[in-house]
């Protein structure tokens, strides 16, 4: 018999309702390294313009003339369901 046959329905509801409070609190910490990195970036963004430096009109001149970061081309991910 296969584990997934051998599991009662009880174990099956505790095994999915352990993942998905593991899943959350792994969802809220990423949130909090999100906004830490977001704050970096701002302090970073007000450090240019301090310089002198628009980044506005930068991003602007990379958006019309068709620029795009060649990375991001080759960094594709395959979707989830694919992974699993």
């Amino acid at each position: 018999m296969t584990k997934e046959k051998e599991m009662s329905k009880e174990e099956k509801i505790g095994f999915h309702k352990g993942a998905l409070s593991t899943l959350a609190k792994e969802r809220q910490e990423l949130a909090r390294i999100l906004g830490i990195v977001e704050e970096i970036m701002k302090m970073h963004i007000a450090a240019l313009k301090e310089e002198g430096v628009d980044l506005e009109s930068e991003a602007s001149t990379l958006i019309n003339s068709g620029q795009t970061n060649d990375a991001d081309k080759d960094n594709k991910k395959p979707p989830i369901d694919e992974l699993i």
